[in-house]
This record gives structure tokens, sequence and C-alpha cells, in this order.
């Protein structure tokens, strides 16, 4: 079955409907691959029609042929994409050289008006996105993942997982099965949510392989839901999606407020618990400004201290009663969570003795707990069955590994100095 994707172009003879080009390719590969909305493309020998709608465009892979050039003014002239059987001209250049000039005053039509932010996305609804590509890798056969970003905070979402099974089967960090490593991470921007954006098994011809990151891109009909309490994107067999350029006006209100809240002092937290977090913990260190998880899991060194506002959406052991070693000493390990990441912290010893005021009795460190994850109070205060809503607490965190032979690799993070004040 042949690969095909549609292309709508435009010149200075028909400046504002355009016209659609049908490719059709026996791979991906062999499809015009268009870097960027305003590039140029030349065509030879294809095939048109009219029709009572307008006038259609057929790219017939036996004869005809194409080439792709950078749109901008005072590029190369050389095609950084031609087909098999495309040869160039010297006369070209003149046809080149003059659209590049009619691009400069007439940009193309890009971002839809009704396209979603990532802090605005919900469940069950298909919307358009509009997102800067991080990293596109393959996490099953024939099944891609995408990376995205727009620099805004996804909305925090209820947790319906049994704390029960948090020993054998524990709230996954990240959706893809290998998470990914710290060369990624470290490219990625570390404020706003990083999307998962999956093809399923249902739409493995819209050839998200082919897709760089660093790219603008807008997707049509996707949908979103919820897996594991992590914002999952979905695309559906009539998705598309096509490329923005750097100077889109739409990509350059996220850039700017991306650029303000990453250099502000205290924007740096989560959008929904504005103007502070929940009074449920303290810490001793209030003058220092909060950081994101995701500035912790690229942080260059690998001893060092944080302040963040995140959730605790799981704890091991499940219930507050079992969180004592029978020497008496505390040992948790909290599942926390912001727009950005996912971590596990542990409460080990003494630093459990400061976060829950000493030894308090059970019926007070049941309390504690629900407070501290969201759980409604019931007749049965420490019921595992109800979803949980988190609240956004500040805490101290602090890295340290535990191999010396793979620093890196071997990173943990502790809370200290937080108190859970209930």
């Amino acid at each position: 079955m042949d690969c095909c994707c549609t292309i709508k172009i435009v010149d200075g003879s028909n400046a504002s409907s355009g016209i659609s080009v049908n490719f059709f390719a026996e791979n991906f590969e062999k499809l015009p691959h268009v870097e960027s909305a305003g590039d140029i493309i030349q065509l030879v020998r294809v095939v048109m029609k009219s029709h009572r709608s307008g006038v259609n465009v057929l790219f017939d892979k036996k004869f005809s042929s194409f080439a792709i050039y950078e749109g901008r003014e005072g590029s190369k002239f050389a095609p950084y994409q031609v087909s098999s059987k495309f040869h160039g001209r010297d006369r070209d250049m003149k046809f080149i050289a003059g659209l590049r000039k009619w691009t400069v005053s007439h940009r193309p039509e890009t971002a839809s008006s009704d396209s979603l932010s990532l802090k605005d996305i919900k469940q069950g609804n298909q919307s358009t996105l509009i997102c800067k590509v991080l990293h596109v890798c393959e996490v099953k056969d024939g099944e891609w993942m995408l990376f995205v970003w727009d620099g805004t905070d996804a909305p925090p979402v209820n947790i319906h997982t049994k704390l029960d099974d948090e020993f054998d089967n524990p709230l996954p960090l990240q959706l893809e099965s290998i998470p990914l490593s710290r060369n990624v991470l470290c490219k990625f921007p570390t404020v706003g949510t990083v999307l998962r954006l999956t093809n399923g098994n249902c739409n493995e011809k819209l050839g998200l392989h082919l897709l760089k990151p660093g790219k603008w891109v807008q997707f049509k009909n996707i949908n979103f839901e919820v897996r594991y309490g992590l914002w999952c994107g979905i695309l559906l067999s009539k998705s598309k999606f096509s490329f923005l350029p750097d100077d889109d006006d739409h990509v350059i209100h996220c850039r700017r407020t991306y650029e303000e809240r990453a250099e502000s002092k205290w924007d740096r937290k989560p959008f929904t618990c504005l103007p502070w977090p929940s009074k449920v913990t303290d810490t001793d260190h209030q003058d220092v400004p909060f950081v994101t998880l995701m500035d912790v899991l690229t942080y260059p060194e690998v001893i060092a201290k944080f302040r963040c506002v995140v959730r605790v959406v799981a704890t091991l052991p499940g219930h507050s009663r079992d969180f004592k070693a029978p020497c008496g000493t505390y040992r948790i390990r909290l599942t926390l969570e912001d727009p950005t990441a996912r971590i596990h912290a542990y409460i080990y010893a003494e630093d459990g003795v400061k976060f829950f005021e000493g030894y308090p009795s059970i019926d007070t460190m049941i309390k504690k707990h629900n407070a501290l994850l969201g759980v409604e109070e019931t007749d049965d205060a420490d019921s595992d069955e109800k979803p949980r809503n988190p609240p956004w607490v500040e805490c101290c965190l602090c890295s340290y590994n535990i191999d010396e032979t793979d620093v890196w690799g071997s990173i943990r993070y502790r809370i200290f100095d937080t108190t859970l004040v209930g």
C-alpha cells in the first residue's frame, strides 16, 4: 500500500486559496518532507484536473518529480530534498529567487484560531494543538511517540490507582517503557509540560518518525486522555499535521511567555498552584526560589539541594501504619510530580521525624497522610478506594548518588527540612 500526503501550495497568481497537491510513494522517505511553512517546492510533470470545487494536482510517482528549497531570501539555491527523477535547470533559479522575494510580503496562512494550549486540554475532545517537537522515538514496532511542548502546564488530574498496589504495580514515572536518557532530558525546557503524543497502532501512515526536533507543528483532530495520572495525546486516523514557521505569531507568543516565566525568580511554580501552594507542608528555607522537577533531573551537579512545588501522587508503603520499620525508623518512598516530570523521593530516619513532627498517633498519621495525598475524608479514613486529588505542596529535596562507578545512573532524591503540617 502506498504512502500519501497532501501539500497546499500558493504563488503570486493564487495567494489566497491556493491549491492542494496529492503525493503518492512506496514509502515515507520518498514523499516530500517540507521543513517549514513558506519553503518552496518545484513540481515537474504533475497531473492537473479541474473540478467544480477548483483545481486538483496529482503527483504521479511514475513520471512526476519535485525539489524543495528553503523559502528564506538569501538562502542557497541548492534544494534540500529532490525526488529520484528530478533534473534541475539553470533558469529555475530565477523563479526560485522571485518566489523568495514574494514570500517576504506574503506570509503563509499558519496557526488555526481554535487551537488549544496544553493548559486547556481536556479528555475526549478532538482538538487542534500547536506545539514544539522536542524528541521522537519508536516505543514499539510501528508505534512512535512524540515529546511536544508549548511552555504551559497541563492541568493536574485525579489519581485512581490503589495504594495497596504500589508495591507490585507502582505508579509509573513515565509512559514510555524505557525512560529517556539524561542527555535527551537535558535538551528539554525545564518549565512547562512535555506531552507524550502517540500514534498508537491505528496511524502508522502519518509519518511521525520524519518529524524533526525543534520544529513547531500544528496537529489537527487529536484526542487527549489520562494514563496512570499522566496526560497523553492520541493521534487518530483523521489526524493531520502541518509545520509552522518560527516567526508565526502564535509561536512567538509561546516563546516570549516561556522566556518571561523561565527568567522569573518565583514563576517556576505550576500555573494551578498560584498564587501559592497549600499549607499542608512547610519548609525551613522560605527565601530559596522554587525550581521544577525537570530542573532537578537535569541539574549539572550530582549532589545538590532544591526547593520545589509538587504533588505527592503515591507512597510506598501505601498505608501510614507501615511507614516505620520494626525498629521504629521511618522509611518511605514518595512519588512526586509537577507539570514537568515525576520522580521518586525518599524520607528516612531523622528526616521522617522532622516530616511527621515526631511520632504521632496512628490516627494523626492517617489524617496527615490523607491530607498529603488528597484523599477525601470518610468513615474509613485510610480508605484505598476513592480517587486522590493531591494538593500542591512545597518540599526540600537533596540529590545524591549510591554508586561511585555509575554516578549519574545511581542518583536518588530525599526529602529534608520539610514538615507535614496536615
